[in-house]
């Protein structure tokens, strides 16, 4: 039984904590975006800065560190400080997905990080470019069925929810396609638009503007239901593949270790930021869905996508090293 000069201490150190926590921040706050500037997490991150700035007084700073499926930006989050003051935007492909396709990951979702809040989904889209002669999503199965191997899809990196969702489509559709990765959504959709390669799997967000400007196709959905932004684009479940799904996530986390008393002002201010009117206008006019959720809820969440997608990852033979 602890001695009450033990107890004492305890109860020093939690005030101490949440002292510490009532005056935080003191200074400039980063968020690291393991992806390139204007792809969707870049711009929750950026969207969440500018409220995070607002109502806690001090500045909110977003730093890109892009490459090899996110894992560059992770790694870097991981090895910080625990002290609130590096954050990192943690989406569902190196958070969810990298787990399952990698053999040896510099980080672990899990063990180095301490989830603050699930900020928006970003449901996926299969595209092609206008050029191509691809105007249904049986057109381009039904080419990459003939061709085994020879129809190349892009993506935002190896492990990335636009990969993982194109190797789950041909798992269920029974076909084969080549893989080539990017940088970065903008990098895959100009080779795309460029005639270079025919289609990518990337978020709504992600392709909206280049779809109505005519210069990407949408040919399918991966929701159950179509979507508000796409209204006329079919869902993938509806051409033939009942129940097919894949949803991104960008959600807030921090470096494990990370007091709990700043751990639960981000959350409340994450929940503030989410329940304003105005704020949650702009990221659905971005076609981004708002989530917000508890600390606890976001753990269990990220668990439950390294279960779905190594699964996949598995099935599907998709690896990455």
């Amino acid at each position: 039984m602890p001695s009450i000069r033990s107890l004492a201490a305890l109860c020093v150190l939690a005030f101490a904590a949440h002292a510490h926590a009532q005056g935080y921040p003191t200074r400039p706050v980063k968020i690291i975006v393991a992806f390139t500037p204007g792809s969707a997490t870049d711009i929750i991150a950026r969207v969440s800065a500018d409220q995070f700035a607002k109502s806690m007084g001090q500045t909110f700073i977003v730093e890109n560190r892009a490459g090899a499926g996110g894992i560059i930006g992770t790694e870097a989050a991981k090895n910080a400080p625990p002290d609130g003051y590096t954050l990192t935007a943690c989406p569902s492909g190196p958070f969810g997905i990298n787990p399952g396709i990698y053999a040896h990951l510099p980080y672990d979702p899990i063990k180095d990080f301490e989830p603050i809040a699930n900020l928006v989904l970003t449901p996926q889209v299969i595209v092609v470019g206008s050029q191509t002669p691809y105007k249904t999503l049986k057109d381009l199965l039904d080419a990459a069925r003939a061709k085994p191997g020879e129809i190349a899809y892009g993506s935002l990196g190896t492990g990335s929810t636009s990969h993982l969702t194109m190797e789950a489509l041909q798992q269920a559709a029974g076909v084969k396609m080549n893989h080539i990765p990017f940088k970065g959504g903008a990098e895959a959709q100009t080779q795309i638009m460029g005639g270079v390669l025919p289609a990518m799997s990337d978020t709504i967000t992600g392709v909206l503007a280049q779809v109505r400007a005519g210069k990407l196709r949408a040919l399918g959905v991966a929701i159950p239901k179509r979507s508000p932004y796409l209204p006329a684009v079919p869902t993938i479940a509806e051409q033939g593949f009942p129940g097919f799904e894949s949803v991104g996530w960008i959600g807030l986390c921090a470096p494990a270790k990370t007091p709990a008393a700043i751990l639960d002002k981000l959350n409340a201010e994450v929940l503030k930021m989410l329940g304003s009117p105005d704020v949650k206008a702009k990221i659905e006019d971005l076609a981004f869905t708002p989530v917000g959720n508890s600390r606890e809820q976001f753990a269990a969440w990220i668990k439950s996508e390294i279960a779905k997608w190594s699964k996949i990852a598995k099935d599907s033979g998709a690896r990455a090293d």
